[in-house]
């Protein structure tokens, strides 16, 4: 128990840092009475990071707050995703109320689990592979969230994460209760499609899809961008914001028990 109080402190930046997200004032409440259409829950991944500016700009100009899941994803430029390059993006996405979590340091995969208290993760890059205990998944739950105080000590952390790929064992999500985390998903009307391939999914019809489908409640999921997509996805973003606010949806970022 003393080392999962402690993890939890590493990954919310300590007592006083769990208290300022408390007490935000951008942990809006759902159903506010001006949300006719109900409340979201837009929620991006790393990913590749081409398209980051263009989906951070449209989010500022609409004032909507999404809940941000970090890792140290290879990115567009040939760095990662939580590297030197990365630490002004990540220092204005804080100062403007965007809430954050992890979503792992390497981005592996969580592939099954071999015996009581461990879990095997695995690169799907080749990187290699190996079985966690419960301090090592602590520590790579941690390491984002550690990197993100480094250049915005300010930051909005919530007790969430999000396996890579939404592929989350039960042992996983056990042992990264312990570090004092609960795994959050998505919803499937909120999947946005931006990793799907552009020939057979292209923008116009994921944008039909998002504004036809989406409901209240829903946590959305996309990404700065994804590599294998031709078509970026990011191009239609603020249409389909656009679209939802005026559907008479409201944002909001997760709270911290999650959804």
């Amino acid at each position: 128990m003393a080392r999962a109080t402690f993890d939890r402190r590493r990954l919310l930046g300590g007592a006083a840092g769990l208290a300022a997200a408390v007490a935000a004032p951008g942990l809006a409440t759902p159903g506010l009475a001006q949300c006719r259409a109900g409340t979201l829950y837009l929620t991006i991944d790393t990913g590749w990071g081409r398209e980051a500016e263009m989906i951070a700009a449209a989010l500022a100009r609409h004032g909507v707050k999404a809940t941000l899941f970090l890792a140290n994803e290879p990115d567009f430029r040939g760095g990662t995703t939580l590297g030197p390059g990365w630490a002004a993006f990540w220092r204005a996405r804080a100062a403007e109320g965007h809430a954050f979590a992890s979503h792992t340091w390497r981005h592996w995969y969580f592939a099954g689990d071999p015996a009581p208290d461990r879990v095997r993760y695995a690169s799907r890059r080749g990187e290699g592979a190996e079985t966690l205990d419960q301090a090592g998944l602590c520590a790579e739950l941690a390491r984002p969230i550690e990197a993100l105080r480094q250049v915005a000590p300010e930051a909005r952390v919530l007790p969430l994460w999000r396996a890579p790929g939404g592929r989350v064992t039960a042992n996983a999500r056990a042992m990264a209760a312990a570090c004092g985390l609960r795994h959050q998903g998505w919803s499937a009307n909120g999947f946005l499609g931006d990793e799907l391939d552009s020939t057979a999914s292209p923008n116009a019809r994921l944008l039909a899809q998002g504004l036809s489908r989406i409901r209240d409640g829903e946590v959305l999921l996309m990404h700065w961008g994804v590599r294998s997509r031709k078509e970026p996805f990011g191009q239609v973003f603020e249409a389909l914001l656009e679209g939802l606010l005026q559907k008479g949806f409201c944002f909001a970022t997760l709270p911290e028990r999650g959804i």
